[in-house]
């Protein structure tokens, strides 16, 4: 089970200001992939090895992945390292 949601990937993309063909680079990753992976289907639809592949380049570039609650209020978020 992917430990991030697609609504997470896209923004943390955002927060990046990177594009899907961007991410595809940084993952070594198709873009269809990486479309599929930001889609209603998720994360939980790719195999592990992408989805690791993803987290690990938005790691990287100094995304946080925040779990629901993991903040007194609010649902699965993400944040930039400070």
């Amino acid at each position: 089970m992917p430990e991030f949601t697609a609504a997470q990937i896209r923004a943390a993309r955002a927060l990046l200001d990177w594009t899907q063909p961007k991410l595809a680079e940084k993952t070594k990753l198709s873009v269809p992939t990486i479309r599929r992976m930001e889609s209603e289907r998720g994360p939980a639809a790719s195999t592990a090895a992408n989805v690791e592949a993803v987290r690990r380049a938005l790691e990287d570039a100094g995304v946080v992945f925040l779990e629901p609650k993991e903040m007194k209020t609010g649902g699965a978020g993400v944040r930039l390292k400070k």
